[in-house]
């Protein structure tokens, strides 16, 4: 078994034991009012991670920009949304979005074939545009609470985590072997990053503290795409403005949330 089989297996693993430890914790509110028992160990992980993002991940995404020209990368990362949209397709089943389901069914098959494996998005222009479901919003759907706040790399709650398990599972790359994984798994952490450039610059200049930031923007946003852009008032125009757009943050290939993480 492969390293990077390896790595996946631990990625559907890692989510149990990670919502054992925080169910376990007493659930505390903040000073902004969000559920975060974990802040000391979270604020750790997140400084780890922004000081690899710093001296590692960033530059070479940035490099990646200066090299590549834009039709290339939005090829990329349209190839890497359409790998994950299968499991777009199976939470509007499950959230009972069926009419929805059935269209992401058919942008599915038309990227697939038409767009040439996910290169091109020949949906969008013929009024099948992309969704964003993943199973932590259906689990909100159900009536799950969402838990405490995570920081693991990327923002997370203990209900969103969950998701990993069928992303993951129906991913097709999931199941691949040989040397064709480890690059692909290593384009596909770059582009993520490289779309993430801008929306990390405006944090950095926009927040004194960039943890507080992060976390508030995350939570909204999953607020947001659990109510399909229709959320109760919960003051998105403090980060948002009026219609709580939310993408230059979060598209990393839809159901993929991090600049750093292998595909999802």
């Amino acid at each position: 078994m492969t390293g990077w089989r390896l790595f996946n297996i631990a990625k559907l693993i890692i989510p149990t034991w990670l919502i054992l430890l925080a169910t376990g914790c007493a659930t505390t509110q903040n000073n902004d009012g969000a559920s975060d028992p974990l802040e000391p160990a979270n604020r750790v992980i997140f400084d780890v991670t922004e000081t690899l993002d710093k001296h590692l991940i960033k530059p070479i995404a940035e490099q990646y920009v200066d090299v590549l020209p834009v039709p290339v990368r939005t090829s990329v990362t349209n190839f890497f949304n359409n790998l994950g949209y299968l499991n777009v397709i199976l939470n509007d089943f499950l959230q009972g979005k069926f009419e929805q389901g059935i269209t992401d069914m058919l942008r599915f098959t038309y990227n697939s074939t038409f767009g040439i494996a996910g290169l091109f998005d020949v949906s969008t222009p013929i009024g099948m545009p992309a969704n964003q479901e993943d199973f932590g919003q259906t689990l909100a759907v159900w009536g799950v609470d969402q838990g405490s706040y995570l920081y693991i790399i990327a923002p997370t709650t203990t209900r969103d985590i969950t998701d990993q398990v069928p992303s993951t599972l129906l991913n097709p790359f999931f199941y691949m072997q040989g040397l064709i994984f480890a690059p692909i798994s290593a384009l596909s952490a770059i582009n993520t990053r490289a779309n993430l450039l801008e929306a990390t610059k405006i944090r950095d200049e926009a927040a004194l503290d960039p943890y507080s930031f992060t976390r508030e923007a995350y939570l909204q946003q999953r607020e947001f795409l659990i109510y399909d852009g229709n959320p109760p008032d919960t003051g998105y125009d403090d980060i948002f403005g009026d219609n709580g757009d939310f993408d230059d943050f979060s598209d990393a290939g839809d159901s993929n949330d991090s600049g750093i993480l292998i595909i999802e």
